[in-house]
């Protein structure tokens, strides 16, 4: 199969140069690497193109949007497989795209797969457990028919590491464009309910994670909570907040078994900051746009809708 990666990025720093040099060591060949970088000042002027036709296409700051720019990338690929992938997601190995291509030629059934995303070294200890609770270290192949047993995670999906199978992707629509935020969850969860499949793919593993303070997932689910209130055809009768509390939960057992009672007063704090922006991002029609335009981490989108 033919195989295109696609990366938006936006001042990519030394983490995008390792990952394109961990994508030209891939065992299964890359057909291309796809850049669409929103224009800055910043961008790398010399990228290893050794092994790897790469092209890189710049956009203006307004024309980027999450759902928008992937289906643009989609659009540039003639490639059987798009393979989607943030700018500071680092291949574990040289295997994740032969792992992904390995998924797809044995089902032919599944068009969406996504990979396993694993702490950085310098990830804190709550983060580091909130990665081994969104990506476990066993596959597994979601349907329709797992929503009332996994609820919300039914529609996981992270296009910081995700592939699709073009036409498939194209076919239905491609992201929803425009989208604040949420565009990998969004498609996958209209996906099951049409009765289609959603792989997590646990061996195709990338290291991703971030120490957010407070405030930063404050406005990340503020964003994350306004993408289902605009789509309660996907997200209507399968709450978030029963899953975000069993993960609460389970991170505080986690640091308390491990010798760390004190991150949970931690703990407690971000999930408080959490919960806030996601209250009132479900909520954020009843909003005054000065206020929405404080909580939002995407001031762009809501300039432009």
């Amino acid at each position: 199969m033919k195989i295109d990666v696609i990366i938006p990025t936006y001042k990519p720093g030394k983490e995008f140069e390792k990952l394109i040099g961990r994508l030209q060591k891939q065992e299964y060949p890359i057909h291309k690497i796809i850049i669409i970088n929103t224009r800055t000042d910043i961008f790398p002027e010399e990228l290893n193109r050794s092994n790897y036709k790469i092209e890189i296409t710049h956009i203006e700051p307004d024309q980027f949007d999450h759902g928008g720019t992937r289906n643009m990338g989609a659009g540039m690929s003639d490639a059987d497989i798009v393979v989607y992938m943030t700018q500071d997601a680092i291949p574990v190995d040289e295997k994740l795209i032969g792992t992904f291509a390995k998924i797809f030629e044995e089902n032919p059934d599944i068009g969406i797969a996504y990979g396993r995303q694993l702490p950085r070294e310098e990830c804190n200890i709550i983060e580091r457990y909130t990665r081994r609770f969104n990506y476990p270290e066993k596959s597994l192949i979601k349907t329709k028919e797992d929503l009332p047993k996994l609820g919300i995670k039914t529609f996981f999906c992270s296009d910081v590491c995700a592939a699709y199978r073009r036409n498939y992707l194209l076919s239905a629509g491609g992201f929803e464009n425009p989208t604040i935020f949420n565009e990998d969850m969004i498609f996958a969860g209209k996906r099951i309910y049409a009765g289609d499949k959603v792989a997590y793919v646990a061996e195709a593993k990338v290291i991703h994670s971030h120490n957010y303070t407070g405030r930063q997932q404050f406005h990340r689910n503020f964003d994350l909570a306004v993408s289902q209130a605009q789509h309660p055809e996907v997200f209507e009768g399968v709450p978030s907040e029963g899953e975000g509390i069993r993960m609460v939960k389970a991170t505080a057992k986690y640091l308390v078994r491990n010798g760390y009672p004190w991150k949970v007063f931690m703990l407690v704090y971000q999930s408080g900051c959490k919960y806030i922006g996601y209250f009132l991002g479900k909520r954020y029609e009843k909003l005054p746009m000065w206020l929405i335009l404080k909580c939002t981490s995407s001031r762009k989108y809501w300039k432009n809708s």
